[in-house]
Formats: C-alpha cells, sequence, structure tokens
C-alpha cells in the first residue's frame, strides 16, 4: 500500500508542477512579448517629454476623460521596480535550482 500512494503522491506532483511550467511559459512569453512596451515607458518615464506631459496635464490641457496613469509619477516607477524585482527573483531562482 505503502507504494501506491508514493505512486500517487508523485503523480500529484507531476500534475502540479506541470501545469505551473505551462502556466510560467504561457506568462515568459507574454512577458517577452511586453519588452518593447517596457523599454518604450522606461525612455519616456523622466524624459523631458514626459515632464511636458505630465505639465500639460496639470496644467488642465489635457481632456479630462484621457486615461493618463502613465502621469503619474508612482504607477510608473512601481512598474519599473516590480520589473527589478521579478528580475532578481528569477535569478535567485535559477541559482537556487543549480
Amino acid at each position: 500500500m505503502e507504494q501506491i500512494e508514493r505512486v500517487k503522491q508523485m503523480e500529484c506532483c507531476l500534475d502540479r508542477a506541470s501545469q505551473a511550467v505551462i502556466h510560467l511559459s504561457a506568462a515568459l512569453d507574454e512577458y517577452a512579448e511586453a519588452q518593447d512596451a517596457l523599454r518604450h515607458l522606461s525612455d519616456y518615464y523622466g524624459s523631458d517629454t514626459w515632464k511636458h506631459d505630465f505639465a500639460a496635464d496639470s496644467e488642465g490641457r489635457l481632456p479630462q476623460d484621457l486615461k493618463r496613469g502613465v502621469l503619474s509619477e508612482d504607477a510608473v516607477w512601481n512598474l519599473l521596480e516590480d520589473v527589478r524585482d521579478l528580475k532578481e527573483r528569477m535569478r535567485e531562482m535559477v541559482a537556487d535550482s543549480n
């Protein structure tokens, strides 16, 4: 009976790990596709163009119904920090698996 339970337990491990790998692979594909967007956003944030757009928004020269989270100082900063944190987390996970 111990053998059967072990095989069942290992089968659960296989299923769980397989699903995690499938999900991670899809997430990494999506992340890879977002790299250009992240580069553009990083270049824009803090640039003279961003400062000009930020000032225009502060002065009420942009439409009120315009989505402009990119002009909040925290949204872009937080996203870029999250990216840095994720990269570090991935480095650590790779190092731990070796």
